[in-house]
């Protein structure tokens, strides 16, 4: 599923009632974010005590809805503001990892030109 995602990646990182199902979280999306979630682009949201996350993905006809509940400990959100923010692919797999995912820092992007 994932393995063929290439698009951006939304945290909204403002706690919503985890009862939201694809209706919902489309509606959300759509309403209150303004963004298009048939879009192609990966949405996260999270719950109030931070141990869940839900993923919501459009896969050309139809939606894709994940969640994950940690059994134990919490996941490292950033400060709850009412705005999504854009992940990039490590800022994603280090939030699923439980680290901060906006204090990790990443190497540079590198464009080689010549090759040995």
């Amino acid at each position: 599923m994932l393995l063929t995602f290439n698009g951006d990646i939304w945290l909204y990182p403002k706690p919503i009632d985890f009862r939201k199902q694809i209706d919902g979280i489309v509606m959300l999306i759509a309403d209150h974010l303004q963004l298009n979630p048939a879009s192609g682009q990966l949405f996260l949201f999270r719950n109030r005590t931070a141990n869940k996350i839900k993923l919501l993905w459009w896969d050309k006809n139809g939606f894709w809805l994940c969640y994950k509940r940690l059994e134990k400990g919490k996941l490292k959100f950033p400060p709850i503001i009412d705005q999504a923010l854009e992940l990039t692919r490590d800022q994603l797999s280090w939030l699923l990892s439980g680290l901060d995912c906006m204090k990790q820092l990443s190497l540079p992007e590198i464009k080689p030109k010549n090759f040995y």
